[in-house]
C-alpha cells in the first residue's frame, strides 16, 4: 500500500494578506520539493472532500460553526484577531482541510493506504471548540480523531504534535479522555502560553526553552514520548506536523533540522507498526520558512513512505 497525499485547491485560495506568514506559498513549497525529490510518483494523490457538519460538531459548537460561516466575507477580509483573518475562500478551505483528515482516516482504517499526509491549510491545532485563533479555524486533527473513534470504533488513539507552538485546541478537545494520548513538545514560554501547568494525565506535554536543539528533542522523544506511546498501544496515530521548530524558521527559536523530523517520524512509525498496523495520518500545521518547510516535509513523507 502507498502513502496517500491529500490536498484541495481551496487550501491555496485562503489567504490572510500579503504580509501574513501563513501563506498559500507554503503548499507550493511543499509540492515543489516533493516533485524535485522524486517522491511524488510514489504517493497516491487525492483531492480532499469537505468535512460534514456532523463530523465538525463532534469537536466544535454549532453556534461557533454558524458564526464562522456568517463571518465569511463576500470580498476583502474579516479579522477575527490580529493574526487570524478570513477571506472569501477561508471557510471552504477550512472545511476541506478538516475533510482531508477524515478521508485519510477512512483510507488507512479501510486498508486503501498504509498512511497519509495531508498538505492542507488553514492549520488547526490552536482552534478551540468555540474560538478561532493562531491562524486556525477548525481543529483538523481533533475532528479526524473523533471521526476515527465514532466511525471506525478506534478505542485507543495517539496524537503526536511536534509544532513549535503548543496545540492548545487539541489538548482542550481531549484533556481527560483516556482513549486519547497526546504527546507534544513546544517552545515555552511562547504563544499560546499554555500546556506547561498541570496537564491532564493523558497529556505528555514537554515544554522546552528557546534554542533547544535536535539532540535534546530526540532525548525527550526517546525518554518521555516513546514509553507513553508503547504503554498506550494506539490503534491509530495522528500527527500534527508543524515544521516551525526548524532552525531556519523565524517563527520560533528552536534548532531542529530535516534529519530530526525524519528520526521522529521513524520512531512514531515503529510504534505504529507494532500496535496500529502501521496506520498513521499526518496533517500539516506550522512551518513558515518556505525552503525549510519543503525540505522538512520531504524528510517526513520519505520516512512515512519508507523510501
Amino acid at each position: 500500500m502507498e502513502t496517500m497525499y491529500l490536498t484541495h485547491p481551496s487550501c491555496r485560495l485562503h489567504e490572510m494578506g500579503s504580509w501574513h506568514p501563513e501563506s498559500p506559498q507554503r503548499l507550493d513549497a511543499i509540492a515543489d520539493q516533493l516533485l524535485i525529490s522524486g517522491l511524488m510518483p510514489f504517493l497516491a494523490e487525492r483531492e480532499a472532500p469537505a468535512a460534514t457538519r456532523e463530523a465538525i460538531l463532534r469537536v466544535h459548537g454549532a453556534s461557533y460553526l454558524d458564526r464562522l460561516q456568517a463571518q465569511s466575507p463576500a470580498g476583502g477580509y474579516f479579522s477575527i484577531d490580529p493574526d487570524t483573518v478570513m477571506n472569501p475562500h477561508t471557510y471552504e478551505a477550512a472545511l476541506h482541510a478538516a475533510g482531508a483528515g477524515i478521508a485519510a482516516v477512512d483510507a488507512v482504517m479501510g486498508g486503501q493506504a498504509a498512511n497519509a499526509f495531508c498538505a492542507v491549510r488553514p492549520p488547526g491545532h490552536h482552534a478551540r471548540p468555540d474560538q478561532a485563533m493562531g491562524f486556525c479555524f477548525l481543529s483538523n486533527i481533533a475532528i479526524a480523531a473523533q471521526h476515527a473513534m465514532h466511525a471506525h470504533g478506534v478505542r485507543r488513539l495517539a496524537i503526536v504534535d511536534f509544532d513549535v507552538h503548543h496545540g492548545n485546541g487539541t489538548e482542550e478537545a481531549f484533556a481527560g479522555d483516556e482513549r486519547v494520548l497526546m504527546c507534544s513538545f513546544f517552545q515555552h514560554p511562547f504563544f499560546p502560553n499554555s500546556g506547561a501547568s498541570h496537564p491532564a494525565a493523558n497529556m505528555e506535554n514537554v515544554p522546552v526553552p528557546a534554542y533547544t536543539d535536535g539532540a535534546a528533542v530526540r532525548a525527550l522523544v526517546r525518554d518521555l514520548w516513546l514509553p507513553r506511546l508503547e504503554a498506550h498501544a494506539p490503534e491509530l496515530i495522528l500527527i500534527s506536523a508543524g515544521f516551525d521548530a526548524h532552525r531556519e524558521d523565524d517563527m520560533g527559536q528552536m534548532g531542529l533540522v530535516e534529519a530530526d523530523y525524519a528520526w521522529i517520524t521513524e520512531c512514531v512509525a515503529e510504534v505504529a507498526g507494532r500496535h496500529a498496523g502501521g496506520r498513521i495520518v499526518s496533517m500539516l500545521e506550522g512551518g513558515y520558512n518556505l525552503s525549510a518547510l519543503g525540505r522538512s516535509v520531504v524528510a517526513h513523507v520519505r520516512a512515512l513512505a519508507k523510501l
